[in-house]
C-alpha cells in the first residue's frame, strides 16, 4: 500500500448529492482498474471510495462521492475536502479489478455512484481492446442518479460493441431508458450468462442477489464474477 498526500484540484457538484473530485497526489502511484482507495480521516478511520479514473491517467485521481445529510459518513469526507483542499489517501485496495488476461465479453453492473468503479474498468477495457463486447447496466432510483449517462451514450457512438442500459426505478416524465431494477434488466436481456465476465458495484445485498441468481439459475461462473462486496457476504 502507498500513502499519499493529495491536493484537491477541483470539486464539481454533478447533482445535489454527488461530487466529482480530482486529486493531485504528491508522488507516483499505481493501481488496477476497479480498485479503490481509502481516505484517511485519522489513524483508525479510513473510508473507501472507488477510483473513477484509469491507471493510465497517472497525473490525477478522480473520485465520485455521493454525500448528503443522510450519508454523514461520506459528507464528513466532503467537508474535509472542501475545507482543507487536501486529503491523505492510501491505495490500492480491492480484488475486483479488471483481469487483463481475458477478452471474454463484459457485463458491468453499477448502482448509483458505483458507476465510478465501472467507469475505470470500462475505459481501461476499451484501451486494451477497442472491439471487446461490453454491456453496462447502471441503475438509479431517479433519472438524476445516472449523472454521466450522456457521456456513456456518446462513447457508445464511437464503439459499436458497447451497449449502455440506464435503468431507473422511479422515472420522471420524458425518461426514455429502462425502468425497474438493474438486475431485472440484465435477466431480461440474457437467457444465459455463461461465457461472460461480470463486474458488480453496488449495495452488498444487490451483489449477493446477483451472485445467487446469475450463478444458480443463469449459468454464470462464480470465478468470472467480480465484486468487492463478495469479500463481506
Amino acid at each position: 500500500m502507498t500513502t499519499l498526500s493529495c491536493k484537491v484540484t477541483s470539486v464539481e457538484a454533478i447533482t445535489d448529492t454527488v461530487y466529482r473530485v480530482r486529486l493531485l497526489p504528491e508522488s507516483a502511484f499505481s493501481f488496477k482498474a476497479g480498485q479503490y482507495l481509502m481516505v484517511v480521516m485519522d489513524e483508525r478511520d479510513k473510508r473507501p471510495f472507488s477510483i473513477a479514473s484509469t491507471p493510465s491517467e497517472s497525473e490525477f485521481i478522480e473520485l465520485h462521492i455521493g454525500a448528503s445529510e443522510i450519508n454523514l459518513y461520506a459528507m464528513a469526507v466532503m467537508d474535509r475536502i472542501l475545507t482543507t483542499k487536501e486529503v491523505v489517501v492510501d491505495l490500492p485496495h480491492g480484488e475486483a479489478w479488471l483481469r487483463n488476461d481475458a477478452d471474454r465479453p463484459l457485463i458491468l453492473i453499477a448502482g448509483g455512484t458505483g458507476f465510478s468503479y465501472v467507469r475505470s474498468i470500462l475505459l481501461t477495457a476499451l484501451e486494451r481492446n477497442p472491439d471487446r463486447e461490453i454491456a453496462i447496466y447502471w441503475g438509479g432510483r431517479e433519472d438524476k442518479h445516472l449523472y454521466d449517462i450522456s457521456e456513456l451514450n456518446e462513447l457508445a457512438l464511437k464503439h459499436k460493441n458497447l451497449r449502455i442500459e440506464g435503468v431507473v426505478e422511479q422515472p420522471e416524465a420524458g425518461w426514455t431508458g429502462r425502468t425497474g431494477t438493474v438486475l431485472t434488466a440484465v435477466l431480461q436481456d440474457y437467457d444465459t450468462l455463461a461465457g461472460y465476465d461480470i463486474y458488480i458495484a453496488g449495495r452488498f445485498e444487490m451483489a449477493k442477489i446477483a451472485r445467487d441468481l446469475f450463478c444458480g439459475e443463469h449459468g454464470a461462473q462464480a470465478d468470472h464474477m467480480f465484486s468487492d462486496a463478495f469479500a463481506f457476504i
